[in-house]
């Protein structure tokens, strides 16, 4: 029977205390950012509206979710130099922020000694994992829920040692 994966409103609807969010690629090619980002590749100009059509749907959710008194936070992993598609993520994290997500970055190179799961995931207060698969050209390959103990410990352990080594976004530097 086929698994049922909560959309990202229902997963941070559920969360009591913190969702924590783990993204390790250097660049992604999903369907619903191709056009802000070539337009972002052509022009060097982002959205970093939060009340565009692009962000909105996320600002509210996140605020939302903050609002309820859940932490949520994000780390980055990038390669450095950084590619492009990080440069661009890097210039709309504002928006992350404005909307009360706390957001870090960690070079990849600091990263060699922490054991890490071999994916993306969201972890809902400690315990629900929603991994996020990718294919090889970045598309998104679909989501895949897990509550094992275990592995939760694991994307737990992977995500604070990642935040306390991590740099706070308005102090880290694209290079």
């Amino acid at each position: 029977m086929p698994q049922k994966v909560p959309s990202f409103d229902e997963l941070l609807d559920s969360a009591q205390r913190s969702a924590v969010h783990l993204e390790m690629r250097d660049a992604y090619g999903v369907v619903s950012e191709a056009a802000d980002f070539n337009r972002w590749k052509s022009t060097g100009e982002r959205d970093t509206n939060p009340d565009s059509s692009y962000w909105a749907p996320w600002v509210a959710l996140i605020r939302r979710t903050v609002a309820r008194g859940v932490v949520v936070r994000r780390t980055r992993i990038v390669s450095e130099p950084v590619s492009d598609y990080i440069r661009y993520e890097h210039a709309g994290t504002v928006v992350n922020i404005h909307a009360g997500e706390q957001v870090r970055w960690l070079a990849r190179r600091r990263a060699s000694d922490i054991p890490l799961p071999g994916n993306d995931f969201w972890l809902i207060d400690g315990r629900l994992i929603r991994w996020n698969h990718f294919t090889g050209d970045g598309a998104s390959g679909g989501g895949e829920i897990s509550e094992d103990p275990g592995t939760a410990k694991l994307c737990a352990e992977a995500f604070e040692t990642v935040w306390a080594r991590a740099t706070a976004h308005e102090d880290y530097e694209i290079r």
